[in-house]
């Protein structure tokens, strides 16, 4: 798919843009990740990895929690969202798990735990279950690749990607934001995060090429902690998940076997944003019963 500008696009990412900036910026294989590495001393890191349209401060109401617990946290926003690079290739699951893998090496982590909320959370089951794995544990969370229902972007003839991706999937993105939790204040807080990234040149692009190439469905062997190998593992899933709907937690628990499996109920399919302290306590409990 050739690269594309779209409306709505109209700042260009540069050093000018990404000066004072919160966190660091490394040079990874692919491109500079925008990240930030924080909390206190050298405690258990957590590393939170984005799904399909967050950036690294989304987050920030659960890592704050876990830094006042001695915990410390990487967050980093994937290429083509936030202050990341707009890689001008293929956004299929190799790059995404390979930055994960460049950036925990970048920084010199080993046996972290490893948190991943949807498109997320297959990028973490991929990289967990990789040879080389830095994962101590891993953390899934209303993940998508249980389902067999495609989306559109990806049943498009190639010749049509761009042009949807380029005039139609702004208006979509929007609509999607507000599906992913309950009220209007989350849609409002979640729409101010992403969209300020989404300003960007090549945003759309990336976006469109992770929708098309990006495999969201079928992915039930990933899940399979009996052939993968994966580490300890839990699950959690909001009841009223209207994105990845919680009809396939029962399968879910099937293959991953976690060691601890919660089903939220009156939570949508954004945990971590809608419910960051019982988040945040989830994962306390869940690494200090397995460091016990």
């Amino acid at each position: 798919m050739r690269y594309f500008v779209a409306p709505g696009e109209t700042d260009h990412l540069g050093p000018g843009t990404r000066a004072g900036r919160r966190g660091d910026f490394a040079t990874l294989s692919d491109g500079t990740t925008h990240y930030e590495l924080a909390g206190p001393g050298d405690g258990p890191v957590f590393v939170f990895v984005p799904g399909l349209t967050i950036p690294l401060d989304f987050w920030d109401d659960v890592t704050a929690v876990l830094h006042g617990r001695a915990f410390r946290t990487l967050t980093y926003s994937a290429y083509g969202r936030g202050y990341s690079d707009r890689v001008r290739g293929r956004y299929g699951r190799p790059l995404f798990v390979r930055q994960l893998d460049d950036l925990v090496r970048h920084l010199g982590l080993s046996d972290v735990h490893v948190v991943g909320s949807s498109m997320g959370a297959l990028i973490s089951l991929a990289y967990a279950g990789s040879p080389g794995s830095r994962a101590a544990s891993l953390t899934v969370s209303g993940p998508a690749g249980l389902s067999a229902e495609r989306n559109p972007i990806a049943l498009l003839p190639d010749p049509l990607t761009p042009l949807a991706g380029k005039h139609l999937l702004r208006r979509n993105l929007l609509a999607h934001l507000g599906r992913n939790v309950q009220t209007a204040v989350d849609a409002e807080r979640l729409r101010t995060l992403v969209l300020d990234g989404f300003r960007f040149e090549g945003s759309m692009y990336a976006l469109t090429s992770t929708l098309k190439h990006f495999p969201f469905t079928n992915q039930d062997a990933l899940f399979d902690t009996a052939t993968v190998g994966l580490p300890p593992t839990m699950l959690v899933w909001g009841a009223n998940d209207r994105v990845t709907p919680a009809t396939a937690f029962d399968r879910a628990v099937e293959l991953l076997r976690p060691v601890r499996a919660e089903h939220l109920p009156d939570c949508g399919h954004m945990v971590s944003f809608e419910r960051p302290r019982q988040f945040a306590d989830l994962l306390t409990t869940f690494v200090t019963e397995l460091q016990t």
